[in-house]
C-alpha cells in the first residue's frame, strides 16, 4: 500500500487510540494531582458504584447513559466527553502533521521505521500531556511533576532515539539543545521575576524545548515566544473585562503548550518568513 493510501488509515487508527487514551486522561486529570492511584477501577465520585465496562466505553457510554451514572444518576460532567473527543482529534491531527512535516522513512529498514515510529510517538505523548496538564493547570493552577517528569523522559528519550537511529545529529542537537535553551531561558525568568513564572513552568520547558528543537530551531523560536505572546494577550484580555488586575496570577502553562503547538505546527515557515523580510533566509 502506497503512503498515500495508507496515511487516511493511519490518522483514523491514531483518532480511536486518542478516545480511548481519552478515557484514560479523564481519570489522570482527576487523580494526578489528588495523589490518588491510577490503578483502581473507576466509581462514580458520589455513590462509589464501580463503572463497568460497557459503561466506560468513550463518548458512546456518556451518550447511552444521557449524562448520568447508571446506580445513582448523579449528572456525568460533559468534560469527559469533551476530554475523549478532544484527545482523538488531537490524536489525529499530530499524526497528520507529523506525517506531513516528516514524510515516511527514508528507507525501509526496521532501523529507520523504528526510529519514526519512535518519534510519532513522543509527539501522541506529547498531545495527551499537553491535554492533560492544561486542564490541571486551568482548574488547579499546577502541572504535577509526576506527569511533567514523565514527559520529560519519554519525549526526550524517544525523540533522541530517533534522531541516532536516523543518523540525524542535527536533531539529536535540536533535542538537547531545545530542551537545555528553553528550560535556562524560563529558569532565569523565574529567577528574576518569581511572581510571573512558576516551578511547574520552569520543569515543563525542556519538554517542550525538546520537541521543538528536533522540528528545528526556528519552530523553537517561534515556539516559545508564541507561549509568551499568548499569555500577555490573554492578561491584557482579562483586564479589559475586568476579569483580572494587573497582579492577578493565571496558569501560563496551557500558553506555553498552545505556543509549543504552534511552533511545532507552523514555527520553521514563520521564521523563514521572517529572516527572508531581511534578505537573511
Amino acid at each position: 500500500m502506497s503512503t498515500g493510501a495508507l496515511l487516511p488509515w493511519l490518522v483514523a487508527g491514531a483518532g480511536v487510540l486518542g478516545l480511548l487514551i481519552g478515557s484514560f486522561l479523564n481519570v489522570v486529570v482527576w487523580r494526578v494531582p489528588r495523589g490518588e492511584s491510577l490503578l483502581p477501577a473507576s466509581r462514580c465520585p458520589r455513590c462509589g458504584a464501580a463503572i463497568r465496562p460497557w459503561q466506560n466505553v468513550p463518548v458512546i457510554s456518556w451518550l447511552a447513559l444521557r449524562g448520568r451514572c447508571a446506580s445513582c444518576r448523579a449528572r456525568i460532567s460533559i468534560r469527559y466527553p469533551l476530554v475523549e473527543i478532544g484527545t482523538g482529534a488531537g490524536f489525529a491531527l499530530t499524526t497528520w502533521w507529523f506525517t506531513e512535516a516528516f514524510g515516511p522513512p527514508a528507507d525501509h529498514s526496521a532501523v529507520a521505521a523504528t526510529g519514526w515510529w519512535a518519534a510519532l510517538v513522543a509527539y501522541l505523548w506529547l498531545a495527551a500531556a499537553s491535554i492533560a496538564l492544561a486542564l490541571i493547570d486551568l482548574e488547579l493552577r499546577r502541572l504535577p511533576d509526576p506527569i511533567v517528569r514523565l514527559s520529560i523522559a519519554v519525549v526526550a528519550g524517544l525523540l533522541a532515539l530517533a534522531a541516532l537511529l536516523a543518523g540525524d545529529w542535527a536533531g539529536l542537537l535540536g533535542v538537547a539543545g531545545g530542551a537545555a535553551a528553553l528550560f535556562a531561558l524560563y529558569l532565569a525568568i523565574a529567577l528574576v521575576y518569581p511572581q510571573g513564572i512558576g516551578g511547574g513552568d520552569v520543569k515543563l520547558a525542556p519538554v517542550l524545548g525538546a520537541a521543538l528543537g528536533f522540528v528545528g530551531w526556528g519552530a523553537l523560536a517561534v515556539g516559545a515566544f508564541a507561549g509568551f505572546l499568548f499569555g500577555a494577550l490573554s492578561g491584557l484580555l482579562l483586564i479589559a473585562l475586568r476579569r483580572a488586575t494587573r497582579k492577578t496570577g493565571i496558569p501560563f502553562g496551557p500558553f506555553m503548550l498552545l505556543g509549543a503547538w504552534v511552533g511545532l505546527a507552523w514555527g520553521e515557515d514563520l521564521m523563514g518568513a521572517y529572516l527572508g523580510l531581511f534578505g537573511l533566509s
